[in-house]
């Protein structure tokens, strides 16, 4: 850290992103990106010539003819529609936005959350687990803070009903409720219903897992039209072009082809559920999943031992240091061969251990 830094920054613990690594090839089950390609619409809008000879001129800061489509894909309108650079741009504006009587979330969830109060100067409340890493609607009623659930959770892959959440947020409707589905598209269900009788309900999404577009930086919110209005105020005020022109393009392709990515997403969850058996198989213990990855632990080989043992093997996991969860490794869900292969690693490595 330079002496340049600002002081009330140089304490933050910073998100540290899954691996991407450049130097062999691996199967890679750490980032809980896509096993599947764009289809054939997405990748025809992103190489389109006459899109290209346009890149000089700057997007349209209302990314209006992509909110249009995402409002007829969900049945909402068009203000009722944020977009922005990934969601993790939205879960920022909206812990800036929301965040003044403090934020709410499970301590076992998605690690830029903490980040992000850190970075906005929030008093956070991390909610312990219950049983089975299992989060209990009842401990967030009326907690008059902000609270951000991702659902289904990360790295657990648990989910909880819409009308649990609902529950959540008629307890305390002068505060958000903010439900992160960047995985509902493997067997969640959305809260998007939720938000015409409860305007506190912010839902965030991405394309980056069940759209196959991870590296192309797209995330929308849908919400009440006032709450979308505040996140725009943040957005006119930091960056008004934050979805370029690319990006929107493979956004609204996507749409227009979305029965393939919804098709990839029943195959992601079949290979889920195989993997599930064939890891129970081997005597590991499998927190139920409605995510594209499974949370698996093992008496046979220790958490880090496992990953580090299929990274030698060129398989990559996601192993996380926290003391809570440090047994278990992240598994994302590959292609059928891709998780042939970790599971007949993994039955060789039990071997060795047994």
């Amino acid at each position: 850290m330079s002496r340049f830094m600002n002081e009330k920054y140089s304490g933050l613990k910073e998100y540290t992103p899954g691996e991407q690594p450049k130097d062999t090839v691996y199967i890679k089950l750490n980032t809980n990106e896509s096993p599947y390609p764009p289809g054939p619409k997405t990748i025809a809008a992103v190489t389109d010539e006459v899109m290209a000879s346009r890149l000089r001129l700057y997007s349209d800061p209302e990314s209006a003819a992509l909110k249009k489509a995402l409002a007829e894909r969900y049945g909402v309108k068009s203000s009722n529609i944020f977009v922005s650079n990934g969601s993790d741009d939205i879960l920022n504006f909206a812990f800036m936005a929301f965040g003044a009587d403090g934020v709410m979330f499970p301590e076992i969830s998605y690690g830029f959350y903490p980040v992000f109060a850190d970075l906005n100067m929030i008093d956070a409340v991390n909610v312990p687990m219950k049983e089975g890493l299992a989060i209990d609607p009842a401990d967030y009623a009326g907690s008059g803070r902000m609270i951000v659930l991702a659902n289904p959770n990360a790295p657990t892959g648990r989910a909880l009903s819409a009308k649990e959440i609902e529950s959540i947020a008629k307890a305390d409707p002068s505060h958000i409720v903010l439900v992160d589905e960047a995985y509902v598209d493997f067997g969640g269900e959305s809260c998007i219903g939720l938000i015409d009788e409860n305007p506190n309900v912010l839902v965030v999404r991405t394309y980056s897992k069940s759209r196959s577009l991870a590296g192309a930086r797209l995330g929308f919110a849908i919400g009440n039209g006032d709450v979308i209005a505040d996140l725009e105020k943040i957005k006119y005020s930091t960056n008004p072009y934050n979805v370029n022109s690319i990006t929107s393009a493979a956004g609204i392709a996507a749409l227009a082809e979305d029965d393939y990515y919804m098709e990839n997403c029943r195959k992601v969850m079949e290979t889920r559920e195989w993997t599930e058996i064939e890891l129970k198989n081997l005597g590991f213990e499998v927190i139920p999943s409605s995510s594209n990855f499974l949370f698996a632990k093992s008496e046979k080989i220790g958490g880090k031992a496992l990953y580090e043992k299929l990274r030698e093997r060129r398989i990559l996991v996601r192993h996380f240091d926290n003391p809570l969860i440090c047994e278990y490794n992240r598994i994302t869900v590959g292609t059928p061969e891709e998780m042939t292969a970790l599971i007949d690693a993994v039955r060789d490595l039990i071997g060795e251990n047994v």
